[in-house]
Parts: structure tokens; C-alpha cells; sequence
């Protein structure tokens, strides 16, 4: 390794060793090392970039680990990663037995809480505080990181509402860089612009409640990070410091592209330039729904698009570039997301509302109190849907079947392919008496040719894809390609019938008595948890009907699944088609 100071520093401990006047060549060196390995191995790269200053700060002036440090978004804390005792394991980030790409409480004790989902740091920074405070270990600091998007979030405020009420030992860092994945939205971004020009003339807002504000000041200048964050370790009571930064920092391509260099792929560590990736005619799931919905909105002017801060990830950039009056990025704020399009839905309207699956859940009560017991027809597309690959646990989407399943007057539908995503969009926004649940991966889908006529699609109907007399598979969604394969590979695929019965609910109860009158050993297949989700449906289904078939329940196990990519999780739990096809194999045997 060249590095002359990065090579030497394995700990914080070997940080504070260093001379202020090191810290700049040590934040170069920082900058190359992330950019090297990520130009390699992929990951998230922008966020951390611009925090290398702030990170290498942090862990100069504060006792880390029993000062106690929150990264929010998890995205900014490579740089930490690296300095803490990761530095040697970093090439393995976000792949199969590496390291996570977030920060994990049990991958080190310097990962105070566990974050990938944002706007959690200031509750739970100053939940430790609190406690800090009543075991009597009054000088321990505990700092949160947030950004500019994921502090207009609803909890963020929360905290920041009970905290001005304590005088609890918490630091706050607001990381304004004016952007999340996407540009940050709202009235609090011109807010926090009007603050950077000096143009604010209103009291400032978290002096408001009741914190010690201070700056902005220049993220990047260490002398004045340094000095102040001296200053705030002997300031008692609730802190508030607003740093100013540049996503991206250090890579000319990633400053000026902050959205495609959140997570580039591949690119050319020396030149910046991304790295072609292979081109293919067949769609991601996200572009077939945010085609569909521009398409469908052109032909329906009721029609509106709503998403939380994900307008490039859910593809309703496309919308927003072209009906911008009807399309709305909203933040970071999936409750208000799901509230507004049952406001909307009152007045006649047709909301898509576009939320990650994994990201649904912080609005579940919203979902069951503002749209279902009102049966409110909201349109919800949950992209993400499954197993989602190397963000690990925080992000697969693989509990909505089951924590939608049990609400009343919901709709919910799994396309198999594109067609029936589109379908399914244009069956929705003809008119439902229900909200409705349709939930699709992450990725590329099987087809091509995928722009099809619009067909409606019934409610509660499945559909045979092939029959059989011995076994019958009855699968949900895009998980049905590795049963075809699966099928194709066994040693008797004429005996096997797979079924697709694209509702969990309602269900087919027609195709379900003929299925269960027809065939022994049933077998369910989900990429959702088996507790609670489609193969539970079935188990219901028969016993409520008296059924004593052989049923075996397969999908996601009853544990939190890490990071890999798709396919190498889908071996791990045997999911894939050559498991899959085993199985089918060992049952006909017997």
C-alpha cells in the first residue's frame, strides 16, 4: 500500500496520534482508498465522500467507542468503517460473508446502532443519552450524523421536539449537502438554503427548540470542525451543529453527477467515468412502472404519482419530468406519503403511491387507519418487493405480504412479469372498490418485448401455467421463473403442475379447490417470510376447508437474511431452481 499515514491507522487510538496538520494528507488518502475499492467492488460512494473530514473529526476529538457516534443515512459511514478496525476487511463490503454496507452492532462496537433506514439517529442517540445520564456517566458524549434530507423526516423531529425538553448530553450534526439520493425537497430546504445565504430572518428553528445552535460552518475545513467540536464536548444540554458539505467531495464526477454517484457501479478509479455496463432490451421492474404510469396518466387525468424521496429509484422521475403538476417527491416521509394519497383519493383522484417495501413499513399505521378502515382506493406500488440483494437486512422487502395480509379491504397482487405489472396498473386505475397492494423486485424482469396492449386483469383470479397429476406448485410473483427451471430440471417434469395465483388476496378459491381435489402434496413458493405470508394464505385456505393434503411452505426463514447478491441468497435458502429442482425430485421419489 502507498499510503504513507492511512496505512498505520487500524484504530481511532492510531488517529489521535496524528498532528492536525496530517489530517488533510490523511483525508486524501481516505478519499483514494474508498474510491479505489468501490470503483472495484461496487457500493455506495458519494455520501461518504463528502463526510471524510467530518469522520476523521469525529474520531479525533471524541472517545470513540465510549463516546457513543450514530451515522444517519448508514451511506456516509465508509470513511468510519475504514478507521475503526475495517480497514483491511473494506473490499469486502456488501458481499456475501464480508462486511455490511451499513452500520451493524455486531460487526463492531464502534456501530453504536444498527441504521439503514433514515431519520432514526437523533431518537436513538439521545435514548442513550437519557440513560447515560440516569447511570451517572455525565461526560460521555453522544453524537448524531443526519442529513439534510432524512432531518425533515417526521421522526427526526420527534426527537428533536422531546430532546430541547432534556438536558441531555446530545449532539447533534446536521450534514447539509442540499441532497439525499435525490436533491432534497420541501419547505426546510429553503429553509436551510435561506440559513447559508445569510438571507434567514426568521428566528432559527432549532434554537427554537431549545438547542445550542451553531454555524454553518465549511464541512471541509478541519481547523473550524476541529475547534468547535472542542468547544461543544464542555457545552451541557442539547447541541445542534450545522456543517456544510459537497457529496461527492473528491472526485470531480461525483460532485457534479450526485445522483448517479450515490452508487455508481463500476467505474475507472483514476479517470471518475462509469464503466458500461452490458446493455439489455429487458426492463428493470422500476422503468416498467414508471413508463406505465406516464402512459396511463396521459390517457387518465386523474391519475397521480406520489413517492418519498425515491423519484430516480422508483422511476417516477419519468413522470415528474413530464406531467411535473401530477407527480410528487414528498421526502422523506412515507406516513405523510400514504395520508396524502387517502387525502387525494377523497377528492376523486387515482394516486400511485410508489414506496419502497422495506421503507412501507414506517407508515403501517397509516396504511390500516387512513386507507383501509376508510377502504380509500390508493394504488400502492411496492418496488423492492423480496430479497433485494447487498444492502442486506434493512432493506429486503420480504415481510409485506405478511404485514398486509391481515388488514381488511386490501388488495394484494405479485406480478409475475411485466405484462401483469402493467396490466395491473391499468386494472387499478380503471377503478377498484379496494386500495390495493401490487409488489415487484428489484432488477431486470425476463422479457423483452414488454410493451404490450393493456388487458384487465380480473381480482382474485390465478391462472395454471402447466399441468400435472402428481405435485402442484403454487407460486407468487417473479419468484416463478426458478420454478419453470426448477420444473424443466427435475426428473419427471410431466408430473408437476405449477400454478400462479397472483392474489394473496383474495384468493382463488375456484382454482384452489380444484387444485387441492387434484393433486396429494402441494407445495407454496414466496419470496416473502414463510411466517405469516402467501404459503400461509394456503395453510389457512385448506384448514378452514377441511383439507389434509401435504403441504410444504417454502420462502424467506424465519431469520434476518444479510447481505449477498439475489442469486447468492436464493442458494443459501434454497430458493433457486437447482434446490428447487432437488426437492421436486426427492418428493416424486417418495
Amino acid at each position: 500500500m502507498q499510503n504513507t499515514l492511512l496505512h498505520s491507522i487500524n484504530s481511532p487510538k492510531d488517529l489521535r496520534l496524528l498532528k492536525p496538520e496530517q489530517l488533510p494528507q490523511l483525508a486524501q488518502e481516505l478519499r483514494e482508498f474508498i474510491i479505489n475499492i468501490v470503483a472495484v467492488k461496487e457500493g455506495h460512494l458519494g455520501a461518504s465522500l463528502g463526510v471524510i473530514e467530518l469522520t476523521i473529526a469525529l474520531h479525533y476529538v471524541f472517545n470513540t467507542p465510549d463516546d457513543q457516534l450514530i451515522w444517519d443515512v448508514g451511506h456516509q459511514a465508509y470513511g468510519h468503517k475504514i478507521l475503526t478496525e475495517r480497514k483491511a476487511a473494506f473490499h469486502t463490503n456488501r458481499q456475501l460473508g464480508g462486511i455490511c454496507g451499513f452500520p451493524k452492532r455486531d460487526e463492531s462496537i464502534y456501530d453504536t446502532f444498527g441504521v439503514g433506514h433514515s431519520s432514526t439517529s437523533i431518537s436513538a442517540a439521545l435514548g442513550m443519552a437519557i440513560a447515560s445520564k440516569l447511570k451517572g456517566e455525565t461526560e460521555k458524549q453522544h453524537i448524531a450524523v443526519i442529513g439534510d434530507a432524512s432531518i425533515a423526516s417526521g421522526m427526526a423531529f420527534e426527537g428533536l421536539n422531546h430532546a430541547g425538553v432534556t438536558d441531555a448530553n446530545l449532539l447533534v450534526i446536521l450534514n447539509d449537502n442540499a441532497i439525499g439520493i435525490d436533491p432534497s425537497v420541501g419547505a426546510l430546504k429553503m429553509y436551510l438554503t435561506n440559513v447559508k445565504k445569510g438571507t434567514q430572518k426568521q428566528d432559527n428553528i432549532f434554537e427554537a427548540l431549545n438547542f445550542d445552535y451553531s454555524g454553518p460552518i465549511d464541512g471541509h475545513d478541519f481547523d473550524a470542525i476541529i475547534s468547535e467540536l472542542e468547544r461543544l464536548k464542555t457545552v451541557k444540554g442539547p447541541k445542534f451543529l450545522h456543517i456544510i458539505t459537497t457529496k461527492g467531495k473528491g472526485l470531480r464526477q461525483a460532485e457534479e453527477d450526485q445522483v448517479r454517484y450515490h452508487a455508481p457501479g463500476k467505474f475507472d478509479s483514476e479517470t471518475g467515468e462509469l464503466i458500461p455496463k452490458s446493455t439489455s432490451k429487458i426492463p428493470k421492474y422500476q422503468d416498467v412502472f414508471g413508463h406505465t404510469i406516464v402512459e396511463l396518466a396521459k390517457q387518465n387525468k386523474n391519475i397521480v404519482g406520489i413517492t418519498p424521496a425515491m423519484p430516480t429509484g422508483s422511476s417516477l422521475k419519468y413522470m415528474m419530468a413530464q406531467l411535473p403538476d401530477r407527480a410528487f417527491d414528498v421526502g422523506i416521509a412515507e406516513q405523510h406519503a400514504v395520508t396524502l394519497a387517502a387525502g387525494m383519493v377523497t377528492q376523486g383522484l387515482i394516486p400511485f403511491c410508489n414506496i419502497y417495501s422495506t421503507f412501507l413499513q414506517r407508515a403501517y399505521d397509516q396504511i390500516i387507519h387512513d386507507v383501509a378502515i376508510q377502504n380509500l382506493p390508493v394504488i400502492f406500488c411496492l418496488d423492492r418487493a423480496g430479497l433485494v440483494g447487498e444492502d442486506g437486512a434493512t432493506h429486503h422487502g420480504v415481510y409485506d405480504l405478511s404485514y398486509l395480509r391481515c388488514i381488511p379491504n386490501l388488495i394484494i397482487f405479485a406480478p409475475r412479469n411485466e405484462m401483469e405489472l402493467r396490466n395491473i396498473m391499468y386494472t387499478a386505475q380503471l377503478g377498484l372498490n379496494h386500495p390495493i397492494a401490487i409488489r415487484y423486485p428489484r432488477g431486470r424482469g425476463i422479457t423483452a418485448d414488454w410493451k404490450q396492449p393493456f388487458k384487465a386483469i380480473k381480482i382474485g383470479t390465478g391462472i395454471t401455467l402447466k399441468e400435472g397429476d402428481k405435485i402442484a406448485i403454487l407460486s407468487i410473483g417473479t419468484i416463478a421463473k426458478n420454478v419453470t427451471e426448477a420444473i424443466d430440471q427435475s426428473n419427471n417434469p410431466e408430473s408437476i403442475a405449477h400454478y400462479d395465483l397472483r392474489f394473496v388476496k383474495p384468493l382463488d378459491e375456484r382454482l384452489l379447490h380444484n387444485i387441492f381435489k387434484n393433486h396429494k402434496t402441494l407445495i407454496t413458493i414466496e419470496d416473502n417470510s414463510i411466517k405469516g405470508g402467501f404459503g400461509s394464505a394456503i395453510l389457512e385456505f385448506a384448514a378452514s376447508n377441511h383439507y389434509k393434503n401435504d403441504i410444504k411452505v417454502l420462502g424467506i426463514p424465519d431469520a434476518v437474511i444479510d447481505h449477498a447478491s439475489v442469486s447468492e441468497l436464493q442458494q443459501q435458502i434454497g430458493l433457486d431452481a437447482q434446490h428447487l429442482s432437488k426437492l421436486l425430485n426427492d418428493i416424486l421419489k417418495t
